[in-house]
């Protein structure tokens, strides 16, 4: 009994820090998109985004008004979107979103996480043309027709339409379209009344590098250190 207590707790706590995760990386996006274009979603495309993801980690609404007021605030932070890039161990490329008020320290820690865990950090542009930069939004497919939504969307932007499987084992339809066109694709969503499970900026890869399950191993050792730092916000891969 004793050991399945610990294997549980031990599952319990890695929920906990994804979860404060998520709220970390939201707040930062939250007071980036208040700063960029005001409080009002209304008129703040992002920030609509930015609330939509919050629902969807289960961000509680305090925490969400309170980076509203921090990004409103006379001590504010000041957070700067920073990209990095370079490669894991077997070949594959990554890149990592940063949201830092400290370039010096982010670059050191990114270089860091890269050599110790056997990769190598690159300059900029030496990983990122591999990926293109795509909106992607997660919707529940529960009264959508997959096809009919595909003809709607065609003429704001829609690029792929496809079916996946969420965290927990769920059945989501996936829409992605150019970076360009994700304010359009997000309004027109919002005008067919669907409210996507969550709407992010991702780099999607244009080719992937096959690994076994060792080198797998290896590669996700080595964004989880990336992920687990405090200026990270994201990591992609190609890993196939």
């Amino acid at each position: 009994m004793g050991r399945i207590f610990e294997v549980r707790k031990s599952s319990m706590f890695a929920r906990w820090d994804k979860m404060a995760k998520n709220f970390t990386r939201i707040g930062k996006e939250i007071i980036i998109a208040v700063k960029a274009a005001g409080p009002d979603p209304n008129s703040n495309a992002a920030l609509r985004r930015c609330f939509q993801n919050a629902r969807s980690v289960g961000m509680p609404k305090d925490r969400v008004e309170a980076a509203i007021k921090r990004a409103q605030g006379k001590e504010l932070v000041n957070y700067d979107e920073i990209l990095y890039e370079g490669y894991a161990p077997h070949g594959v490329a990554l890149l990592v979103e940063t949201a830092t008020d400290n370039h010096v320290r982010t670059v050191a820690n990114v270089k860091s996480h890269f050599t110790k865990g056997g990769g190598v950090m690159g300059n900029s542009g030496s990983v990122s043309f591999q990926f293109k930069k795509m909106g992607t939004f997660k919707l529940k497919p529960q009264g959508l027709n997959a096809d009919e939504l595909e003809l709607e969307l065609i003429d704001y932007g829609l690029e792929e339409l496809g079916e996946s499987t969420g965290e927990n084992g769920e059945e989501i339809l996936v829409v992605r379209c150019g970076f360009t066109d994700f304010g359009k694709m997000q309004k027109a969503l919002e005008d067919k009344g669907i409210t996507p499970i969550s709407a992010e900026l991702e780099w999607i890869p244009s080719t992937t590098v096959p690994v076994n399950d060792e080198q797998a191993a290896d590669v996700s050792k080595l964004i989880e250190r990336l992920e687990q730092d405090e200026d990270v916000q994201k990591v992609f891969h190609n890993m196939g």
